[in-house]
Formats: C-alpha cells, structure tokens, sequence
C-alpha cells in the first residue's frame, strides 16, 4: 500500500485531467495490491466490480483458446488502467489480465469509478478518447490478421516494439530482448514463424541481437517492409 503522502493516482493517463483532490480521494477508495510475476490479476469472465491502476510494473492483456493457445492483446506499464470496458457495460470480464513483472495494482470500486466520471465530463472526454484508441488499435489489428501475412505481421509487431528505443541515428533498440513465444502470441503465429522472420532479418543486417537487447540497425528499413504491405490495403 502506497505511504500516506504518496501520491500513486497522479501517474495514472487516464486520471491526468481529474481534479487533485478526486485524486486524492480515489487513492483513498483503493484496495492496494502486489502482484508477483505471472500472478494473475483478472480471470476472464469475473464480475465487473473494480476498475484497476497499474502504477507500477507491466501487465499483459491475454485471452486462451479452448485448445489453450495463449492470444496477447496488449502488454500495459505504469500509468495505464484496465477492467472500464466491464465497468461500463457491467457484463463479465472479456480477457485476462496477469502480471508480467512485480507489479502494484490499486483497485477502484465500479459503482465510485462510474460516479466520478459521470460527475467530471473532463474525465468522461479522456475515458472515450481511451476507449477510441482501443478501438483503432483492435482496428488495425483486424486488418492485420485479416490482410497480411505471418511474416508481415511480425515485422509489423517488431516495429512497433522498435519504435520505442528509436535512436536518431536510425537504429532502435528492443529491451529486453522479445521472446519468440510472445510475438507469436500477439500476431497469431507460431515461435518457428518468428524465428525465421528474425533469421531472415538478421541475414539482412535489419536486426542484430546483442546481448541484452535486439538492436534494430536499420529503421527504415524495417518501416518500409511494413508500409510496403499496410499500401495495400
């Protein structure tokens, strides 16, 4: 639980325009947790009685086939939120969600997250402008899945972790080095797929593995086999 002058809410996006002192009071509604790595923070298909705040550590969003395949929707740092799609429509968690790393997790009771947005139309503008960038990132996806081949998509997912550690000498550096297992998760392939692909780039001089981190030397490059398959659609 967060020392009493500890201020954990105000490093929550979704929080950023509420008033210091709603903060402050939310902070105090919080049921505080500690998540150990791969603990289990949601299960799919729990009531819809709290809304979460990661304020430290990384979260992964997941949902499994009936055959057990794991299928990653989103990995969560810091300042984000997860569980207001179930707040608002008050219907059974739709994924799971499990902590990646060591992970503090406050807890907000729904019926107090549904009045303080109801109460403050600025945080009801940030949570639609969330919710809207939920639904152009599953957009996106969809044509993805839809549209481009394996290979393509784990270019298109090595580029989006690339963009992060860009340089600007146009190189980028991934960290920690991704694991085949997760990519394949999150653009529905299989680890052998991934493994070729970074094979394959590494044969070209677009990707490196050093020892700590996958240095993408050529940027651009990588953005063009990407957009070169995104103009088609």
């Amino acid at each position: 639980m967060p020392a009493n002058d500890a201020r954990p809410l105000d490093g929550i996006d979704l929080l950023a325009v509420a008033p210091a002192a709603l903060r402050a009071e939310l902070q105090k509604q919080c049921r505080w947790q500690r998540f150990a790595p791969h603990e289990q923070i949601i299960d799919r298909n729990d009531d819809p009685d709290h809304v979460y705040f990661l304020v430290e550590g990384k979260v992964r969003v997941v949902i499994y086939s009936a055959s057990g395949r794991e299928i990653t929707f989103d990995d969560l740092s810091a300042g984000a939120s997860f569980g207001e799609l179930s707040a608002l429509d008050r219907a059974p968690r739709s994924a799971n969600v499990m902590a990646l790393t060591e992970a503090t997790v406050g807890a907000l009771p729904t019926a107090i997250f549904r009045s303080a947005v109801t109460e403050n139309p600025a945080m009801a503008l940030a949570l639609m402008v969330h919710l809207v960038g939920v639904v152009r990132r599953a957009n996106e996806r969809i044509m993805e899945l839809s549209t481009v081949g394996a290979n393509n998509r784990v270019h298109a997912e090595l580029l989006r972790l690339a963009t992060h550690g860009a340089q600007p000498d146009g190189s980028a550096a991934i960290r920690p080095i991704p694991v085949h297992s997760d990519i394949a998760s999150r653009v529905s392939t299989t680890r052998e797929t991934v493994a070729r692909v970074l094979s394959d780039l590494a044969k070209s001089g677009i990707v490196v593995r050093a020892a700590d981190h996958l240095q993408v030397a050529d940027l651009s490059r990588l953005e063009r086999l990407v957009e070169d398959v995104r103009g088609e659609w």
